[in-house]
């Protein structure tokens, strides 16, 4: 009389669950969405971010959640990604912030700024320091939701043709850098140009620029740069630690069922710890081939770094005192950074420094 009790009540959960499985898939509903990419298809680290978010989102979903990855340029090229995401043109953008400048110089912040924090430090502002709800807050009035995306490490300052030894080498030197970047480096007498990835090598080969800036080894090999400009400085110090995001249409974002919503937040999280990953396990050996190829490592001389950090800061002042957005956000930020610093300067610092010299020693 147990046995067939039992085996009643297994059949009837067996049942149960049979009915219940269907009924719950149904209750999902098939979305199917476009994302933009702001990187080309080379870029693998960065590009494979839109693909591996759109891999995760599918998986936890069943199917039913379903995000097409286009690279810059199959829908619209880097600079119009935004706009499309805000009227709608595709549901989602992975891009970043900081190409968008031109709109407002607020957008800089939700990448990086010269002088800013580095990767860690910009993670904890912005899930913990109200960064990532005072910037949605500014996005939103462009139709934006945004979910932080990725972070490449604190980059390399660029390839020059000649050596440079004080800020006396930098007047009438012709640089493709933009943005903010490209502000502080012209008060110290580079004329800024704004040049595609692609037409660097023949820019520098011709001569048309002296320097560029792309990102870190691992990228910078791809585009074979130090064979038209040898010198490879360091630090880039206009990207610390230069954060990407997955930009939403709001309104698409709001009409998300919450389950969707919780896969691409988690999906982002994931995204977001696996492209810094990516990049410091990619980096030593890209370095290592670049220095074997007549790379000729170099760091900036202090000059440069203490006079492009004094420029940095009068720029800040200037667009905190013409823009409340900008100055909203910059002041949480920079005193979020003052706060780090005096921690990491306690154990992070300390500790990778003896590492640094122990490994010098041998």
């Amino acid at each position: 009389m147990k046995r067939r009790s039992f085996m009643q009540a297994a059949t009837l959960g067996v049942a149960a669950g049979a009915i219940a499985k269907p009924a719950i898939a149904q209750a999902m509903p098939e979305v199917k969405w476009r994302l933009t990419s702001g990187f080309p298809k080379s870029l693998d680290t960065l590009f494979g971010g839109g693909e591996l978010l759109a891999k995760l989102v599918s998986e936890a979903t069943d199917g039913k959640f379903q995000i097409q990855t286009f690279a810059s340029g199959e829908i619209v090229g880097t600079p119009q990604a935004l706009d499309a995401v805000t009227n709608n043109t595709v549901e989602m953008a992975h891009t970043c912030s900081y190409y968008y400048i031109g709109k407002d110089p607020t957008y800089a912040i939700g990448t990086t700024l010269p002088f800013g924090m580095n990767s860690r430090q910009t993670n904890a502002w912005l899930y913990h320091g109200d960064g990532n709800q005072l910037l949605n807050e500014f996005y939103a009035k462009s139709n934006l939701y945004a979910l932080v995306a990725g972070n490449t490490g604190a980059q390399m300052g660029g390839w020059f043709r000649k050596e440079i030894k004080s800020v006396q080498d930098l007047v009438g030197l012709k640089m493709r850098i933009a943005g903010l970047a490209g502000q502080i480096m012209a008060k110290l007498g580079v004329v800024p140009q704004q040049i595609a990835g692609g037409d660097l090598y023949p820019s520098l080969e011709r001569g048309t620029i002296d320097a560029a800036e792309w990102v870190a080894p691992y990228d910078d090999e791809k585009l074979g740069l130090n064979k038209v400009a040898p010198y490879y400085y360091y630090p880039g110090f206009w990207e610390g630690g230069p954060a990407i995001h997955f930009f939403i249409n709001l309104q698409r974002w709001n009409e998300l069922p919450k389950a969707y919503q919780a896969a691409l937040q988690a999906a982002s999280g994931y995204v977001n710890g696996d492209t810094q990953a990516k990049y410091d396990a990619r980096n030593p050996a890209a370095l290592r081939r670049l220095i074997g190829a007549n790379a000729q490592l170099r760091a900036f001389p202090q000059d440069i770094m203490e006079q492009a950090y004094k420029a940095a800061n009068e720029i800040y002042d200037d667009l905190s005192a013409k823009n409340a957005d900008f100055k909203k956000i910059y002041d949480s930020y920079k005193a979020f950074r003052g706060e780090e610093y005096l921690w990491f300067q306690v154990a992070e610092y300390a500790y990778d420094n003896f590492m640094i010299r122990s490994r010098a020693r041998g």
